[in-house]
């Protein structure tokens, strides 16, 4: 048995012993705290702090939390990690689906609570928005009645965005990397694919970020399929990378 099968089998039977309710209740107080701090700074900050701001909330409290969770559910937060992982075989399908379900509930949670928030301040609507994701006429950049960046746009700053934390995030938390630096090289991840996606579409790189803001915006919900397929498709390529790099099978 090679040094890697080794790690890889050390780390799947300390993520089993922890009993999977226990895992799954992790993943949605985690998502729910990714969400709250990321989307509320840029509902409730974003015009002190710019994009640079808000990209930094998501990944400094990214950063934490897989120190602070990590060793409980392995911190994934996000469908398109917990995609990613399966791909690999690296979580079974039941414990992804309820990863995935947790993450929802957890995501819509922090959306309702930095809603009522913003809704404590006089003047403040629906149509102010909550930091929904969006392209064309919804896209951050539209201006004076022009359309922003399009769906091509989007399509391509989301698949290829969270495919590189996907990577990221199977690579660092191998037993054979220096897991120690994991959550400071995956954060800092989520900040720079936020810089980047910020001005094209708001930034989903997470299906369960842009669920937690869709319902509470106008309008939002008619493009909300495509933050979360095109996010889940680049978890997959993440997770295929990932395999093709360092050598590892993908799940049959």
């Amino acid at each position: 048995m090679t040094q890697g099968t080794r790690t890889e089998v050390a780390e799947d039977v300390d993520r089993d012993e922890v009993p999977i309710l226990r895992r799954v209740l992790t993943e949605g107080v985690g998502t729910f705290v990714l969400v709250f701090a990321g989307v509320g700074t840029a509902v409730l900050a974003g015009g002190r702090v710019g994009a640079l701001g808000v990209s930094l909330a998501f990944g400094f409290t990214l950063l934490c939390l897989v120190y602070a969770i990590g060793r409980v559910s392995g911190c994934h937060i996000n469908p398109a990690v917990t995609l990613g992982h399966l791909a690999l075989g690296r979580i079974s399908v039941v414990a992804a689906s309820l990863y995935v379900a947790a993450q929802a509930a957890g995501a819509l949670l922090a959306g309702l609570l930095v809603y009522a928030i913003a809704g404590g301040l006089p003047g403040y609507h629906r149509a102010d928005g909550l930091a929904a994701n969006g392209f064309g006429e919804y896209s951050p950049a539209a201006k004076g009645g022009q359309d922003g960046y399009g769906l091509w746009a989007t399509i391509t700053v989301e698949v290829v965005l969270t495919a590189l934390l996907v990577f990221v995030v199977l690579s660092v938390t191998e037993q054979v990397a220096d897991t120690a630096l994991a959550g400071l090289a995956i954060g800092i991840t989520l900040a720079v694919t936020n810089l980047v996606a910020i001005p094209v579409d708001n930034a989903s790189i997470n299906p369960a970020r842009s669920l937690a803001s869709a319902p509470f915006q106008d309008d939002a919900l008619g493009q909300l399929w495509a933050f979360i397929v095109f996010p889940l498709v680049g978890g997959v390529i993440g997770a295929l990378v990932y395999a093709a790099v360092h050598g590892r099978p993908v799940r049959r």
